[in-house]
């Protein structure tokens, strides 16, 4: 009860209401008895600060008691504590039943100790009263409480006991308020900010809880973990050379360190240190809170925060301007961001850039459309989408077509993508350049801009505030742009030409040459006749149809690019990760140091070596067993921790299998099923996320007792909890028969063109071989009159787009001529 007797109405005169002003509760005076002895007394009061003095004196009979001696067995009856709320908790039920309200109360005289932040329990009755009055930033006094052990002390660093406060207990409460206006004898009175403690990053220990500085050396931007909280990992120096990263957690994106750049300042309160591995790390804990600062010498101080409340003194500035000064000279800042028009091959980057357009392209990619104002010197890649795909102003993005740049966005960077808004101003981190080689000798080499999958190297997604200087700096850029001196011409070469002869568009001519033979052959249905196109077009789905056709152009014109990963399960196709991604995942993997408690057990042996300066790692290769003994190399299944992509093809060389493994705590597990989960040969097997419930490794055993293990993937998927992904070819070909033109797609494992599509992508000769079948079926240096007929069974099935359903064609049941390949 707030104010007036027990039994009575809190405060008669404010009808009971407890979130009353400053200046009301102010009038709710102290009784004046002694706490747990007059019955009449209330527990919780508000003190008026007049003159910097309580405007009530205190009992006479209590005596302050510092935080250094609070202990176990000591009588408190006539003591109190006083301190600054710096944290509160939310009101909870415990187990049974009772209210509880937790603060973290910091001793006003002690502040430089550890131990001077100490939990305060509220229970009961007063547990409510208590959470409708009690703010950050209060001054409190508590007087009649009982003290207990902390059993959170170890992980929190607090003070070992803790405060329990109660009505039972007969706990009194005192809050400072301020009288209005504030006069400047009470300002200097007012209850002060904590002086929180800063421990210098080379002074760390495993299982406290401490406040840092530190200057950012490496991040990577928050992406949702494999639970539903968003994660972010951040590298942080100071002065001491020591290095502290730190794995943050939070369900709210707003709740993570805004860090726009290497070199930016971070402060962290009440982060956990433990140490794993031998190595000490920083992990989110109760009450985390974090500060961050542009990290460039004499920019503006300003933090970026979700907090509304929080302490900053000019001794931390200090400390600020000491961090911007040594991380100018000892971390590699980069310069200015890269500009669309610095852009080279092969080279990966970040980019400050504004959103005018995006799009889904399928389960797996998403199209960002940006603009930095400067145009790339090289002629980048226009992914084809629909215009009623295409999210944005379609008027901006065509006066804007010269200037802007597609970027194709996969896996886990999705969902960001789907949820940024178009007009933001982004900073892709990481993204790659990618050279892309013509079909044609004639024409000219083209970048491909993309955003991989996984977060090796801070791979991922910004959105810049518009209070961010590197946005004010773009966007005035921007602005003083004449976009007409932009507005040339469009080259043919991002023309699409149809042409065809006076015979061929002639249905008659066409019809008396559908005699001639076709490079292709038909493996089923000999029964059905042939369709023209003009019939099938008119026709409703779903329906089977037999054609004579010629291949007018195809997609993708790079035919490595028609290799894709899918999910018979789920249906979902998605591009086969390269070379690149794999080595940044192993990179990341290497990071964490084999667990040698997981080496030799009972079902493999282990080898472990260190790599030669300057890379130091540590690998590991245990070796699966059969029959309690290892088997020749080629029957061998092993699995690898901390090796390279270039190591571990050597390893497939020589072993049956090779599955990329890393160490917990309790058992060897694999790596992102960004990477493959096994290795064989030049084939590298994929899982479906979605679909995939991976299991321990331990599950390998039971493949090593049969009588004689295969290690086949699909037996190694399937124990593992995987569902594999499937290589397929998917391509899109356009077909004329002189009635119409249809658009079918070629969707196939390996039977139309004789080849497994597992085998194109580590195959120069098969692709070699794809390309001389593509020319044969069609070419722009030939005339379609000139080009072979194609008989082909095609299937029409609808697909909902929106609201409306539209009518697609796939070709099966059909392989070229062998005489062709």
């Amino acid at each position: 009860m707030l104010g007036g007797q027990r039994g009575h109405s809190a405060c008669s005169e404010h009808g009971g209401a407890c979130a009353v002003s400053a200046a009301e509760r102010a009038r709710c005076k102290v009784a004046g008895s002694r706490p747990g002895t007059d019955k009449t007394a209330m527990p919780i009061h508000m003190l008026k600060i007049i003159n910097g003095a309580p405007e009530t004196a205190l009992p006479s009979h209590l005596q302050r008691v510092d935080s250094k001696y609070l202990q176990l067995g000591c009588d408190h009856a006539n003591k109190y504590f006083k301190g600054t709320v710096t944290l509160s908790y939310p009101l909870i039920k415990l187990g049974n039943g009772t209210d509880c309200f937790k603060i973290l109360l910091q001793d006003m005289d002690n502040s430089c100790s550890r131990t001077s932040s100490i939990n305060i329990l509220f229970l009961g009755k007063m547990a409510k009263d208590c959470a409708k009055v009690v703010h950050q930033g209060d001054t409190m006094l508590i007087a009649g409480f009982n003290l207990a052990t902390s059993p959170s002390a170890s992980e929190d660093g607090r003070h070992c006991c803790h405060l329990e406060v109660s009505e039972e207990a007969g706990s009194t409460i005192y809050i400072y308020t301020k009288s209005s206006p504030i006069t400047a004898s009470e300002t200097a009175s007012m209850p002060v900010a904590p002086k929180y403690m800063y421990t210098p990053l080379n002074r760390l220990k495993g299982g406290t809880t401490v406040n840092l500085y530190g200057a950012v050396k490496f991040f990577k931007p928050p992406y949702i973990s494999k639970g539903t909280d968003y994660c972010s990992v951040v590298t942080i120096v100071d002065q001491s050379n020591v290095k502290l990263t730190c794995t943050l957690f939070n369900g709210n994106l707003d709740a993570l360190p805004k860090i726009y750049k290497i070199g930016d300042i971070v402060r962290f309160h009440r982060i956990k240190i433990r140490e794993y591995n031998g190595q000490i790390q920083g992990v989110t804990s109760i009450g985390f809170a974090f500060l961050t600062f542009d990290g460039t010498p004499g920019a503006a101080i300003i933090p970026r925060t979700s907090s509304k409340l929080y302490t900053f003194t000019d001794e931390e500035q200090k400390t600020i301007e000491e961090l911007r000064v040594w991380g100018a000279s000892n971390l590699s800042i980069s310069g200015p961001a890269v500009k669309l028009s610095g852009v080279q091959p092969k080279l990966y980057f970040d980019l400050t850039c504004q959103l005018i357009g995006k799009a889904e392209v399928d389960g797996s990619s998403f199209l960002l459309k940006v603009w930095d104002g400067t145009e790339c010197s090289y002629q980048s890649w226009k992914v084809p989408v629909e215009s009623s795909d295409l999210e944005g102003d379609k008027v901006l993005i065509h006066k804007l077509r010269n200037l802007t740049v597609d970027i194709l966005v996969y896996d886990n960077h999705v969902q960001l993508a789907k949820s940024l808004k178009v007009g933001s101003f982004l900073r892709i981190y990481s993204l790659r350049a990618k050279q892309a080689s013509p079909e044609n000798q004639a024409d000219v080499s083209y970048i491909e801009f993309r955003l991989h999958g996984g977060t090796c190297y801070g791979r991922g997604i910004g959105v810049l505030p518009e209070c961010n200087p590197d946005v004010k700096e773009l966007k005035s850029f921007l602005d003083s742009l004449d976009l007409a001196e932009h507005q040339n011409v469009e080259t043919v070469s991002s023309m699409e030409l149809h042409s065809t002869s006076d015979s061929f568009s002639n249905p008659v001519i066409f019809l008396e040459r559908c005699q001639q033979l076709s490079v292709t052959v038909l493996t089923d249905h000999q029964d059905l006749n042939v369709t023209a196109f003009n019939t099938i077009l008119n026709n409703h789905a779903p329906q089977q149809y037999r054609i004579r056709a010629k291949l007018r152009t195809f997609k993708p014109q790079k035919l490595y690019q028609s290799i894709k990963l899918y999910c018979s399960k789920c249906n979902s196709l998605q591009e086969v990760p390269d070379g690149d991604d794999f080595d940044f995942i192993l990179q990341d993997s290497a990071a964490t140091l084999p667990n040698p408690e997981l080496h030799d057990k009972l079902w493999y042996d282990s080898a472990v070596w260190n790599t030669e300066h300057p890379e130091q790692r540590t690998i590991a290769v245990h070796f699966v067993k059969h029959n309690e003994m290892v088997q020749e190399p080629g029957k061998c299944l092993i699995m690898v921790e901390g090796g390279t992509q270039k190591e571990i093809l050597k390893f497939t060389r020589r072993f049956k299998g090779v599955i990329p493994v890393r160490s917990t705590q309790e058992d060897l597990e694999l790596l992102d099923l960004s990477a493959p989960f096994l290795l064989q040969g030049k084939i590298r097997h994929y899982g479906c996320k979605q679909c995939s419930k991976p299991k321990t490794i331990k599950s390998l055993h039971f493949l090593a007792e049969e009588e004689h293990p295969s290690w086949e993937p699909s037996e190694v998927a399937q124990i593992l909890g995987i569902k594999p992904l499937q290589y397929v070819f998917v391509m899109e070909f356009t077909l004329v028969d002189g009635t119409g033109e249809l658009d079918a797609y070629l969707f196939d494992y390996e039977k139309f063109f004789h080849i497994p599509a597992s085998e194109v992508l580590s195959s120069d000769l098969l692709q070699k071989k794809m390309e001389a079948t593509m020319n044969s079926l069609s070419s722009p240096k030939r005339k379609i009159d000139d080009l072979p007929w194609l008989e082909c069974f095609i299937r029409s099935y609808t697909v909902r787009d929106g609201t409306e359903q539209r009518v697609c064609y796939q070709i099966f049941d059909t392989t070229v001529a062998e005489d062709v390949v």
